[in-house]
């Protein structure tokens, strides 16, 4: 039996018992020990294809290949490493009477569906099924978002709701005309829908349907990715939802979108022979880097601040991504993966502070390092690391996208290096105070889950000192096969 039905079918086995038990004092344990079996069960399906290669599963609905293979492990392990850090926070809301026997079942069942409908974007084969799944996302994230219950968590539900629910609408769209132009080529009964099946034939398919539907497929599943002027929903989400649910959502639900927009950009380069889809992909991704590092002077709750650095950080690899070629899309990938185990770590360290000083409120944070050393040192390495200081990943993957950039778009460079620069300046002229000042948090109840802050450090250090050769393959074979 393929791994495959493993990877898809534990999460929704998990979210099932969760629904049912999802309030009882071990249903913490029991979310990790299903989130654990899910990446036992990606890493054992990334071996096959490494050995075999891409394989097929469902009557071709379901594919595998390099591009989406270990973004499928990435996926199930920062889901893994989340369930973890959220064992003891969750512990601590409840204490606090934020998280009632309810709202843990509710929480723990849509987080073992969340992980479910994010793995079977990634491996499906079907253009429409990746739309459900999408969609599917969308639902499980309002509920997720909104079950503190609170004035402030209904209100960021809703509008996440509506702005990408308006988002996912177009993207259904652009898939309808997809498939029009696929059936012209392949028939009724050709599988229009499978991205294989148009991946041989796009240079057949009518560029006047496919630029429109590309149109309308970025701008849905842009949504998703926050991209600027499409972003609004991100920083109330990421700022009013329990922490674990802001990790997931920088850590996976940001990557998952982005790679349906490259799906989509495969098959649009392939049609039209022109450099719109990249020229687009560039054009928003300079944007939202820009708009962002300037937001982010002006955040005072410490959350929204990183949810405003993710749209940087997404609006970066999506400039990667439009400048195309081997090494730009090299660097895109690379900084998928590092932006995704950094990023949240980030928050599983924010969340702890949080807790500590009962408030979200960055001037009223100061002094972990006294309180709690080790996450005061999580939270300051994990912020270097995010604004690309040597020698973590996130500062080799920039530099490859600058150095490309150079090259490729000169009159782009400058524009990066000032919002790097002023996103460096914003962001650690916030986290140091946080962590050095005079201190008026205190200890909590319960201890921390810290390891999977230093295990994604750990990660994102090697990464930018030593790519492991059957990584820096995956990364290679991707990229040729985005092209550009």
């Amino acid at each position: 039996m393929s791994p495959l039905y493993f990877v898809l079918g534990i999460p929704v086995a998990g979210s099932a018992v969760l629904a049912l038990i999802g309030h009882h004092h071990r249903a913490r344990d029991i979310n990790v020990a299903f989130s654990l079996s899910t990446f036992i069960a990606a890493c054992v399906l990334t071996a096959q294809v490494i050995s075999s290669g891409p394989l097929f599963a469902w009557n071709r609905q379901f594919f595998i290949d390099p591009l989406n293979v270990f973004l499928v492990t990435l996926t199930a392990f920062v889901g893994m490493t989340t369930a973890i850090f959220s064992r003891p926070y969750m512990r601590v809301e409840q204490d606090h009477g934020k998280m009632t026997p309810p709202r843990l079942r509710l929480y723990h069942s849509m987080y073992q569906l969340f992980s479910f409908t994010m793995l079977m974007a990634l491996t499906t084969n079907n253009m429409g099924i990746l739309w459900v799944a999408m969609e599917a996302a969308t639902l499980t994230t309002v509920l997720l978002v909104s079950v503190y219950r609170t004035a402030a968590s209904l209100e960021a539900a809703w509008k996440y709701f509506i702005l990408c629910g308006v988002g996912i609408a177009m993207a259904l769209l652009g898939t309808v005309l997809l498939h029009m132009a696929s059936e012209r080529v392949l028939g009724r009964e050709g599988g229009g829908l499978l991205w294989t099946n148009l991946n041989e034939v796009k240079a057949q398919l009518d560029p006047n349907i496919i630029t429109l539907a590309f149109a309308f497929l970025f701008i849905g599943y842009g949504t998703k990715v926050g991209l600027v002027p499409l972003h609004n929903w991100l920083p109330d989400a990421h700022a009013e939802g329990p922490t674990p649910v802001s990790a997931v959502l920088s850590g996976l639900l940001l990557n998952v979108a982005l790679y349906a927009v490259l799906r989509c950009k495969v098959l649009t380069d392939g049609a039209l022979h022109s450099a719109l889809a990249s020229q687009l992909m560039m054009a928003f991704g300079l944007l939202s880097v820009v708009v962002a590092a300037f937001f982010l002077s002006r955040q005072k709750d410490v959350k929204r601040m990183f949810a405003y650095s993710s749209i940087e950080h997404m609006g970066l690899i999506t400039f990667a991504f439009g400048l195309g070629g081997p090494i730009a899309n090299y660097a895109g990938l690379l900084h998928m993966t590092v932006h995704s185990l950094i990023k949240s770590a980030i928050f599983y360290s924010v969340g702890h502070a949080c807790q500590k000083a009962g408030t979200q409120v960055m001037d009223e944070i100061r002094g972990l390092i006294k309180v709690s050393p080790t996450v005061a040192w999580g939270l300051m390495l994990a912020s270097l690391a995010i604004l690309g200081m040597p020698p973590f990943g996130v500062f080799a993957s920039e530099f490859l996208i600058l150095t490309t950039a150079m090259r490729e778009q000169p009159w782009a460079t400058p524009l990066l290096l000032l919002a790097l620069a002023v996103a460096f300046a914003s962001v650690f002229s916030r986290v140091l105070p946080m962590v050095f000042g005079e201190t008026n948090v205190k200890p909590l109840a319960h201890s921390p889950a810290l390891l999977p802050v230093f295990v994604h450090l750990g990660l994102g250090l090697m990464l930018g000192l030593y790519i492991p050769p059957y990584l820096d393959g995956w990364y290679r074979q991707a990229a040729r096969m985005l092209g550009g």
